[in-house]
């Protein structure tokens, strides 16, 4: 049996290469293998990308009717749309293009973090300090490639302010790696650790809150469409290639109307050209023939305000999630208000970057009033929120009338001083002086009595008596030395 377990315990290694214990040290990547995971972490999202805008611009560009196909004009034309996907703002012919389709945007954004997140890995990263080069290699590559396609569509038709083309594809990749690399390095603990847990519940509640406006937007569009499908099947050419170019731009421009459905069912509405889409108001206008947009009413409809309740909703969510955080009601608001102000702040952002500038025509500029979005998403999260985080959390029990604690009872006391009669005052002054006296008859037991006045006579006397006594003496000497003398 012995013999049979060491068989199957036996390590078939060579002598030298057993491990000394279980805790075996990764290994630590090499400097030249650091670099070029970083290179490839910057430049695979990058020309993957390019690529694929150049492909999407080819594939339209041949299914068009009346239009000719080039390869090379495809990918000279696929710079000015990989710097649109990163929402660069363009001009075509002088005429100013800001309103860019958030879809593509997304997808680079998601191929920059799950590169962040490889390259992370890769290298050996579990700090936040191993983030810091993984993130500025990657934003750096994205700026630097940004301006250069900058300078290169100079000249050209379509132009590109250099310092944008710059400055905002290396932020928006930086965030996104971020975004990729966080969970990796540690960075949600480190924001735990640094954070108050109150703000931190508040954070992730608001972030429940965004996603579930989205939705509610994303709802209301979709409702919105499928009533208007006849409208949407109508804007759609007979023809293969015109109609497959408005679906692709229709798709690319699904984020965006997304947003102006979320900002139309929370109050404040949107507008294109002179065309405004209010809960409470509506201005006729022009819209542009694209599917996308079939779904927007021709004139307001009483029923709009029902629609509030999907943004009420939203709030009482939150309220219902932060609702168990703490039993102190006050910092449950102080949950509820950090909630509030970050789905305001996902509010302006979401805003900013799906309206903007669509030529110098009718339909410029696409907007949403994202000052007035971020206070009315800030009061639907705050006031239901707070409601039901309030009332629907725990309290503490009330106190029981005409029976406070000891502890009150004790600080009572100690606050109210007694008030001590006369008779009182004279029995304390008694045991006061009792007391004195006590203590000054044990301090003359222990410390040796001077002599007194009076004793110094007694002293006297006694000298007197012995001066007597040598006298008698000295006479009873003298009469026996007589008779000596007579004989």
């Amino acid at each position: 049996m012995v013999r049979f377990m060491k068989l199957l315990t036996r390590d078939e290694r060579p002598p030298g290469e057993e491990p000394v214990s279980d805790l075996v040290p990764e290994l630590e990547v090499s400097r030249a293998k650091r670099v070029r995971v970083l290179l490839a972490a910057a430049c695979a999202p990058l020309l993957f990308s390019y690529s694929a805008v150049a492909f999407v611009l080819a594939v339209v560009s041949f299914a068009a009717d009346r239009s000719r196909f080039s390869a090379t004009g495809s990918l000279l034309a696929a710079g000015p749309g990989w710097l649109a996907s990163w929402q660069v703002e363009l001009e075509l012919g002088g005429h100013p293009l800001g309103v860019l389709p958030l879809l593509p945007t997304l997808a680079v954004g998601w191929l920059v973090a799950r590169a962040a997140a490889r390259a992370t890995r890769r290298v050996g990263g579990r700090t936040p300090a191993d983030a810091v080069p993984v993130v500025t290699v990657i934003a750096g590559a994205h700026a630097l490639f940004g301006v250069l396609i900058a300078l290169l569509a100079g000249g050209s038709p379509i132009e590109v302010n250099p310092l944008t083309a710059f400055c905002v594809p290396g932020l928006l990749a930086g965030l996104a790696a971020i975004a990729g690399l966080a969970k990796v390095c540690g960075l949600p603990a480190v924001v735990r650790d640094r954070f108050d847990p109150v703000a931190v519940h508040g954070l992730r509640a608001g972030a429940l809150g965004l996603a579930a406006f989205i939705a509610c937007g994303a709802v209301v569009f979709t409702a919105a469409t499928a009533l208007s499908w006849s409208t949407v099947d109508s804007l759609f050419e007979p023809g293969f290639g015109a109609s497959f170019g408005l679906f692709v731009l229709s798709v690319a421009y699904l984020p965006n109307a997304v947003v102006a459905a979320l900002s139309f069912t929370t109050g404040p509405g949107f507008s294109v050209g002179s065309l405004t889409v209010g809960m409470f108001g509506y201005q006729e206008g022009k819209l542009p023939g694209v599917p996308v947009l079939a779904g927007i009413p021709s004139h307001h409809a009483v029923w709009w305000p029902a629609l509030l309740l999907l943004p009420a909703l939203v709030g009482a969510l939150v309220g219902w999630r932060i609702r168990a955080i703490d039993e102190d009601p006050m910092l449950r608001m102080r949950a509820i208000a950090v909630a509030g102000a970050l789905v305001a702040f996902g509010c302006v952002v979401l805003g900013t970057v799906s309206g903007g500038r669509l030529g110098d025509g009718p339909f410029d500029p696409v907007s949403v009033p994202v000052g007035v979005a971020s206070v009315i998403a800030f009061c639907w999260i705050v006031v239901p929120g707070g409601f039901v985080a309030f009332f629907a959390g725990p309290h503490e029990a009330p106190e029981p009338p005409g029976e406070p604690e000891v502890e009150d009872i004790a600080e009572v006391e100690e606050e109210v001083e007694p008030v001590e009669e006369p008779e009182a005052e004279a029995l304390e002054d008694e045991e006061a002086e009792a007391e004195l006296a006590r203590e000054l008859g044990e301090d003359a037991d222990e410390v040796p009595a001077e002599p007194e006045p009076e004793a110094e006579p007694e002293q006297d006397d006694v000298a007197d008596d012995a001066d007597d006594a040598v006298t008698e003496s000295t006479d009873g000497s003298g009469d026996e030395s007589a008779p000596d003398d007579d004989r």
